[in-house]
């Protein structure tokens, strides 16, 4: 099976580009894997906040704050990078950001008490805002890149690049930090040291995306009387662009099913570790060891679910995964064994790459080429907006419930129900031949 086959992609698209831009997924990964689920979010919770009542509800309320920022600018953004044939360039810029606060992150085990948790959840806010700006503009090139039929196959490369690179950092960070422990030094010591490490391999990595990745779009005025996002302001932009996308019937039940199942999705990425500790009784190390396998389940699911995607459809291949995801739900619930967690994070990580592969596979088959960063950006808009939905309501249940976090992550599997109820309405060709009338 080749690597980026020529059938898979567009007319005059070379493989080192497929390449650059599979490769922000390995860069950026590594956030995701260490800042948000493996180390820092369990050091915020047990290290900064001291394991108080209000610590995870804290730690989803500055995830929560980042992604509202990104879902009322990012449509802007996107229809700005549209006109100006501007998306790598504001890919540079969001990366630049992510990584400069991402290194920052680790001067914050030298404060202490409310100083110390609102300079964390500042410097959180402000890396997820940039990363989440990130993701949506790389998603934005697929369609570029890959024919409607591989659309799958490289959406799917893409993910699976970026949870090698997840493990990349967060073995590199699980070498150091069972270093530090065998030396008695305490989490304070080795949390910033990760943050380093993960700041460098994001930026290092990104810059094979910038060497290899052109921008093949061209500057163009917008349709529909719609200014330049500086001129017409984010939330006058926002409502144009959701006005357009109301013509795109598929894509706006995409957009409502993503909403929920994402929600799920990020309850997992961002609640993990914090889950793994306090409920089943993981010890940081062995916390990053089942975040490692995890991403490993999750780029095989990734890879080899792009091909399966395109052989037997994105709706049917996202429904599939959606009772995958209800099966980890009510599993996590129900365990108290290590042995036992492990079953749900195995499917967890099979569930988690080729879901997200095939939402974002399936953005791009129903967008409109015209205007790929802006509608990518009701996308960001979606998934931002089911961030804050999954882990807030995670985070408020868990506080109402006295620390209950079984309940909480049972309640979470209501949100792929949702989504899979929500996915049945969608009709794949009628949207691609919408989005291609445009």
């Amino acid at each position: 099976m080749a690597l980026f086959p020529a059938s898979a992609l567009r007319p005059g698209v070379r493989k080192r580009e497929v390449f650059g831009w599979a490769m922000y997924d390995f860069a950026n990964s590594g956030y995701t894997t260490v800042v948000i689920t493996a180390v820092f979010a369990a050091y915020f919770v047990g290290g900064i906040a001291k394991g108080a009542p209000w610590a995870a509800f804290a730690w989803t309320a500055a995830l929560s704050v980042s992604y509202a920022i990104v879902m009322l600018t990012m449509p802007a953004i996107g229809a700005c990078a549209d006109q100006h044939a501007a998306k790598k360039r504001v890919l540079v810029f969001a990366t630049l950001g992510c990584v400069l606060a991402t290194a920052a992150l680790a001067v914050t085990p030298r404060f202490t008490g409310t100083s110390g948790v609102a300079l964390a959840m500042a410097l959180v806010i402000v890396s997820n805002a940039f990363y989440s700006y990130g993701e949506s503009l790389t998603g934005a090139f697929l369609p570029e890149l890959a024919t409607a039929d591989g659309m799958g196959k490289v959406s799917g490369w893409g993910w699976s690049f970026g949870y090698v690179g997840g493990m990349l950092a967060l073995g590199v960070c699980l070498a150091y930090v069972l270093w530090s422990q065998s030396k008695g030094l305490p989490a304070a010591h080795f949390v910033p040291v990760t943050m380093l490490i993960t700041a460098a391999i994001y930026g290092a990595a990104a810059c094979a995306t910038f060497a290899l990745l052109p921008e093949r779009a061209t500057p163009r005025t917008s349709s529909v009387n719609v200014e330049t996002a500086a001129e017409a302001g984010a939330w006058r932009q926002l409502r144009d662009t959701f006005r357009q996308a109301r013509a795109y019937r598929d894509f706006m039940w995409l957009l409502a099913c993503t909403v929920f199942y994402q929600g799920g999705v990020a309850v997992a990425i961002t609640l993990a570790a914090i889950y793994a500790e306090q409920v089943i009784g993981f010890v940081a190390s062995e916390t990053m060891v089942l975040i490692f396998v995890l991403n490993i389940a999750a780029a095989v699911g990734a890879f080899g679910f792009g091909y399966v995607q395109d052989r037997v459809g994105h709706k049917l291949s996202l429904a599939g995964t959606l009772v995958a995801w209800i099966a980890v739900c009510v599993i996590a619930a129900l365990v108290t064994t290590k042995g036992g967690f492990w079953w749900a994070a195995a499917i967890a990580g099979l569930s988690m790459g080729s879901s997200q592969s095939a939402g974002r596979a399936m953005t791009g088959y129903l967008a409109p080429p015209r205007q790929l960063a802006e509608f990518f950006g009701l996308w960001t808009f979606a998934t931002r907006l089911a961030s804050i939905i999954g882990p807030l309501s995670f985070g408020a249940i868990t506080w109402m419930t006295g620390g209950n976090q079984r309940i909480a992550i049972l309640s979470t599997a209501v949100l792929f129900v949702a989504g899979l109820l929500l996915l049945l309405p969608i009709d794949m060709q009628r949207g691609r031949q919408a989005a291609l009338r445009t």
